[in-house]
């Protein structure tokens, strides 16, 4: 009876977070107009996590209501199974890859510098800053580096 409540009560969390997530009051803004890619490769994250939050979440209940204890059933030593780990294997490392590639390419596009952008120095103190900026023709002057 307790393996049946404690499966309930796994779908029920299962439902009520995605419920919670498709109805939420809360929701982020736009990074920026130029970052759409970061929004939409957070929210590939989110889908993809929250597949796999589920899927977990159900496996957890069946396993919870299948091998719940009964008098009749004996228990059976399996220490190692080659093909569940490999497969096992390969679905975390595509995984894993699914999640990073798409961050990849945005890091790519937030550390490319923009042609035609201004080049200035900023050197920070502890409670201060200082900016240098460049003369007409866009180019820094030369500076003395002792302090």
């Amino acid at each position: 009876m307790l393996a049946l409540i404690v499966a309930h009560v796994l779908v029920l969390i299962v439902v009520g977070s995605v419920a919670f997530h498709f109805w939420s009051p809360w929701w982020w803004t736009e990074v920026a107009s130029n970052w759409g890619g970061m929004d939409d490769t957070i929210l590939l994250t989110f889908w993809i996590t929250g597949v796999v939050f589920v899927a977990i979440c159900f496996f957890m209940a069946y396993c919870v209501w299948k091998f719940r204890y009964q008098k009749k059933r004996r228990s059976d030593y399996n220490p190692e199974n080659k093909k569940l780990e490999f497969h096992l294997t390969w679905i975390t490392a595509v995984g894993v890859a699914a999640l990073l590639a798409p961050g990849l390419i945005v890091w790519n596009d937030y550390v490319t510098v923009p042609k035609n952008t201004l080049k200035i120095e900023v050197f920070a103190y502890q409670w201060d800053w200082k900016y240098r900026l460049p003369g007409e023709d866009g180019i820094l002057g030369k500076t003395d580096v002792n302090l």
